[in-house]
């Protein structure tokens, strides 16, 4: 503006000058750009949504819970593992934590966000700390009223400091890719005493402002910000329903009920919080926790192995109707779960060597006789939805979005036909076998006196399989019986689940399990799975190392996605190159959560399609 009034006092006389600013300033608003009025007409609402509208309306409960659900009693929850840390969004001690602070199936018991989600929907969020929100379709911001009511356990408010504290903690000393997604975060205005508004650079990224709002939300009072970034056993100082009771490291941690929590009364926490105290016991391995199970000293849990869920009910309490078994449907793409390549190790940095020990486990040997014929094959990232490649033609716009990158994908994963192999269960297949020395030998090798070896180097190919129980060395075990038949060295070598999470996190490992949970909204979060910047990050989910151009850019097409379709064929494409990577031997599933339960806890009859959540479970004593 005052550039303008210079220009017009320099070339045009008075009476001109006044004509000509009078018709600028009608005109301002033009070239100002919709900024202005767009900041001023957006509406505010008690929900937004990924892709479409929310289903709720601002008082309606979410589905899966029970809003008449008695509250009262206690629930104890036992995992397999330990902690030394009660931080899990920093790299020091993030993959050692407790459990259910913050998390879905436990619970968010002392974290809240601004926003919380349904996961009864793809990805919808609805007020929680922020009683509304609002953006524009640009989502080039976002903005937050906060409840006036919202509370941390100390009784203090919960105010916009509180936010902006939060979210620079993170951003400065969190691990990936948390600080990488408050890092995004250009501008913080406040912009009334419980409004902040938050800008980006741009919305191409049109997740984040919706992983902002799942930011967890700590005092800036009870929190020491020079000490954040160290694992620690000080308890943080949350919003949620829950304080800590009881810390024994390793061993226990027990929350108990805060009786002035600040949101019990809010249709998004209806049916939620039930018991008066919620205890999670650990246990060095599976074996010893599935007897807890059994003596009624775990109330429930989750099964993974068919073994156990198939024949591990033949105990009292189970043939007496105490103890429950129950099949709950998941409505969402089945998780991979695989064998990850350590792509950094030299002896698996050929795609070709990979493709070849993908090809080698006999999943009808494997399910037959260790998992009564319960699991399922998986193929790709989103089995069991409309995201998944498997069974599908690229269409043309996933053509459009691969065609920069005429390497990325295999011929058969594009036209739909790739399937793992299917060996006839006898875990020495000569077919499979032949197949799979052919890459091997296009990779360089040769048998010589029964050793696969490569004929440059001269070195035996040769790794180790890193597990963290007995039933991943049992797995890795009989996947080693078939890889040797070709040559191959290969041993198991097992560690506790907390040596496990820092070999994992310091790539000091060749090959380890790894599960890649999946939604119907993958969105930045691949980020720190598969980019190029998280291979080298410390404390990032690319376990593999991947470094490949095709995946940072479908990623980017991802989370800049404007409509469903784009969307879909954008997961598709990615899908299509992550399969024809290799970065793992895809491994099985099932559709649905096995979970048992005693009799005194109860679970509600309608789940999301998520699956089970404890949070939303009760004692039946209570009133």
């Amino acid at each position: 503006m005052r550039c303008f009034e210079l220009v017009v006092s320099v070339f045009c006389n008075n009476s001109t000058r006044r004509s000509v600013f009078a018709v600028f300033c009608l005109l301002l608003p033009w070239f100002s750009g919709p900024a202005l009025a767009d900041d001023e007409t957006v509406p505010w609402s008690h929900a937004i949504s990924m892709h479409g509208s929310p289903a709720l309306g601002p008082d309606q409960p979410f589905p899966y819970a029970n809003e008449n659900a008695p509250k009262g009693g206690t629930i104890t929850l036992g995992v397999q593992g330990t902690f030394d840390s009660l931080n899990s969004f920093i790299v020091q001690g993030g993959w050692t934590s407790a459990r259910g602070m913050r998390e879905r199936q436990f619970g968010n018991n002392v974290l809240e966000s601004l926003l919380v989600r349904s996961y009864d929907e793809p990805f919808s969020l609805y007020g929680l700390i922020a009683q509304r929100v609002r953006m524009p379709d640009s989502r080039e911001w976002i903005e937050f009223e906060l409840n006036p009511n919202a509370r941390f356990s100390d009784g203090t408010p919960v105010t916009v400091d509180d936010i902006v504290f939060s979210l620079d903690i993170i951003r400065d000393k969190g691990r990936p890719p948390y600080r990488n997604w408050y890092a995004a975060i250009v501008e913080k205005e406040i912009t009334a005493p419980n409004r902040i508004k938050l800008k980006f650079e741009n919305g191409e990224n049109r997740e984040l402002p919706l992983l902002i709002s799942l930011a967890p939300i700590f005092s800036k009072k009870h929190t020491d910000a020079e000490k954040f970034d160290k694992s620690s056993l000080t308890p943080p100082v949350g919003s949620g329903p829950y304080t800590f009771k009881t810390i024994q490291p390793g061993r226990l941690v027990v929350y108990e009920k805060n009786p002035d929590y600040w949101a019990k009364d809010l249709p998004v926490k209806a049916g939620f919080d039930n018991f008066d105290e919620i205890r999670i016991e650990y246990f060095r391995d599976e074996t010893t926790l599935q007897e807890a199970f059994k003596k009624g000293l775990i109330k429930a849990l989750q099964f993974r192995d068919p073994a156990r869920w198939a024949t591990g009910f033949d105990f009292p309490a189970a043939e007496s109707g105490d103890v429950v078994k129950i099949e709950i449907p998941r409505g969402v793409p089945a998780p991979m779960q695989g064998i990850a390549f350590n792509t950094r190790k030299e002896q698996f940095s050929d795609v070709r060597v990979r493709k070849a020990l993908r090809m080698l486990f006999d999943f009808q040997w494997v399910n037959r006789n260790l998992y009564y014929d319960l699991f399922t094959r998986t193929a790709g990232y989103w089995d069991n939805s409309e995201l998944s490649s498997i069974g599908r033609p690229a269409s043309d716009r996933e053509k459009e979005l691969l065609a920069p990158f005429p390497d990325a994908v295999s011929p058969e994963v594009m036209a739909g036909s790739w399937r793992p192999a299917d060996a006839d269960g006898s875990g020495r297949d000569r077919k499979v076998l032949r197949a799979a020395l052919a890459e091997l030998k296009n990779a360089g090798y040769a048998l010589k006196d029964r050793k696969l070896i490569h004929e440059t180097t001269g070195n035996q190919l040769a790794f180790e399989i890193l597990a963290k129980n007995e039933d991943e060395e049992k797995l890795a075990l009989a996947y080693i019986r078939t890889v040797e038949l070709l040559g191959i060295a290969v041993n198991v070598r097992s560690v506790d689940p907390s040596q496990f999470e820092d070999r994992r996190t310091k790539r000091n490992f060749d090959m380890v399990f790894n599960t890649w949970y999946a939604s119907l909204s993958p969105g930045a979060e691949q980020y720190g799975r598969w980019s190029t910047k998280a291979a080298d990050a410390e404390g990032s989910f690319n376990f593999v190392g991947a470094k490949e151009p095709a995946i940072d850019a479908l990623i980017d097409a991802i989370v800049g996605a404007r409509s469903r379709d784009d969307f879909i064929d954008a997961v598709r494409a990615f899908d299509r190159v992550l399969i024809s990577g290799t970065y793992a031997v895809p491994l099985y599933h099932v559709s649905d959560d096995w979970v048992a339960h005693w009799k005194d806890v109860v679970p509600p009859e309608h789940h999301s399609l998520y699956g089970h959540e404890f949070d939303t479970w009760w004692s039946s004593t209570a009133q």
